[in-house]
């Protein structure tokens, strides 16, 4: 068998467009994405299942209707199914996403 590590920041560096996550690997039901943002995203939820934001590099901010939380490089933060929320970044930010198989963005 081949083991190999999977660089991320190699990884990243192939991603040319912004929201527009890359599957680096799966465990179980569960999808590993990597993603640059900048700017904002729409308001929106996913159908029920939790989803983790782990910033790598930069900082992010994701808006909920009644707060809002700051993410920085090394911290993680899990979105629970349901909540309605609208990422953003003031500045480019890459994010590695842990979220279940088939999960699809609902605008809310």
């Amino acid at each position: 068998m081949h083991y190999q590590a999977i660089n991320l920041n190699e990884k990243l560096s192939t991603l040319n467009d912004l929201w527009s996550p890359k599957v680096v690997g799966e465990i179980n039901d569960f999808q590993f994405k990597i993603i640059k943002i900048a700017g904002d995203f729409i308001w929106h939820e996913h159908q029920g299942a939790d989803k983790v934001f782990i910033v790598l590099e930069g900082e992010m901010f994701i808006d909920f209707r009644d707060g809002q939380v700051k993410i920085s490089k090394g911290e993680m933060f899990i979105v629970p199914g349901g909540a309605d929320h609208k990422p953003f970044a003031e500045k480019e930010c890459h994010v590695l996403l842990v979220e279940p198989r088939g999960v699809v963005n609902t605008e809310a």
